[in-house]
């Protein structure tokens, strides 16, 4: 039975341990008092489960095989009793006031989710100087908002910086296990704002932590979009159900026009059919495709570029055009500005008029505009 003082911690574990106790830690410290601590261990083959035991009755343990991110949840939450929830990624941390500032949002009639940005750390636990996500987060009511765009038609932070009113859960829980065992944040956000308003957080209430064995980065960049496409359609086809359960009835095929996946899709087919196999590109994306190095078996160079990563965009033409004149010579083909930088064009005038003198522009449409490098 749930109680109505009460926020559950829910911190879903597969093989964090060198992260887990910074997590329960964080858990534990929290200012608000009425706070329970549930540890799901989703079979984890490192010494999680002794990490687990170590905090005997202070936090409660689900000791499990593994299932996947959504089927961690889903044990969590059967076992909690708070009237909010927040989930943990093991590797992620909270500030200490992180319940206490979401609680008294809850206290707003009708509010079915708290959020907040987080700072970014690396592997040590170091502040990179940036939060996630970049843009302010989306607040109010946007039911509106949803059945218009669909899926990520508004801005919302990664897993830790949610908190979700226990009423919303127990309508759209359990989360799907097959189609989520990876951002199971996508199904709750996508579905969240047709059941209420929600309220945000503008200061970091947490640490997201970006390090080289994230779980739901180690497919290569083609394969997490599969996976990222399929999730989507799946949320999509969900979040169409509810709305027609409302009498309310919206096209999931208009959402894809909008859908930033959908768009990244697009692009790199269109890549793929302009740049021959083997080449290298310049991609101007400011870093906001999160690609790997290789795309569709093609080099990605990032610009501007320091040791194969994005280091940032130029002061002035002049470095603009100095830096793309580099990686010509170091073997770049072609370069690529994705539609998130088409910015760049009018910002960085001058630079823009170098491409169009010096080469030719092979292909211009919504979501891209590439030239061709090549004397």
């Amino acid at each position: 039975m749930s109680d109505p003082r009460m926020v559950s911690i829910i911190i879903s574990s597969y093989s964090y341990g060198r992260f887990l106790t910074e997590a329960i830690d964080s858990a534990l410290n929290q200012t608000y008092p009425h706070t329970e601590v549930i540890v799901v261990d989703d079979g984890s083959t490192d010494n999680s489960r002794e990490i687990i035991a170590g905090y005997g009755t202070r936090i409660i343990p689900v000791l499990k095989g593994n299932g996947g991110q959504a089927s961690a949840f889903n044990a969590g939450f059967r076992i909690s009793r708070g009237k909010v929830i927040c989930f943990l990624d093991s590797d992620d941390a909270l500030l200490p006031t992180a319940v206490e500032k979401a609680i008294d949002l809850f206290l707003v009639a009708d509010v079915v989710k708290v959020h907040w940005p987080l700072w970014t750390v690396d592997e040590h636990g170091r502040k990179k100087g940036d939060v996630v996500p970049h843009q302010v987060l989306s607040e109010g009511d946007l039911r509106e908002v949803v059945m218009r765009g669909g899926p990520c038609s508004y801005v919302w932070p990664p897993t830790s910086g949610n908190a979700w009113a226990r009423r919303l859960l127990e309508r759209i829980f359990p989360v799907p296990e097959v189609e989520y065992r990876v951002c199971p944040d996508l199904y709750l956000s996508a579905l969240a704002p047709i059941f209420g308003p929600m309220k945000r957080i503008s200061e970091p209430q947490g640490f997201w932590r970006i390090h080289g064995g994230n779980h739901s980065w180690r497919e290569p960049f083609d394969e997490r979009l599969k996976l990222v496409l399929r999730r989507w359609d799946h949320c999509a086809r969900t979040l169409s159900d509810y709305c027609r359960q409302m009498g309310v009835y919206v096209n999931p095929e208009l959402w894809k026009a909008d859908s930033w996946f959908h768009q990244i899709h697009q692009a790199t087919q269109e890549i793929a059919a302009l740049i021959p196999l083997g080449d290298a590109f310049v991609l101007v994306d400011d870093d906001s495709w999160v690609t790997d190095e290789v795309v569709g078996a093609r080099r990605r160079i990032p610009f501007l570029e320091r040791d194969g990563q994005y280091w940032g965009r130029p002061s002035d033409d002049i470095t603009a055009i100095r830096e793309l004149e580099r990686l010509r010579r170091s073997g770049a083909n072609f370069i690529v500005f994705g539609w998130t930088s088409f910015w760049w064009l009018d910002y960085y005038s001058d630079f823009h008029r170098h491409l169009r003198s010096e080469f030719r522009c092979v292909l211009r449409n919504d979501r891209l505009v590439v030239f061709d490098l090549r004397p």
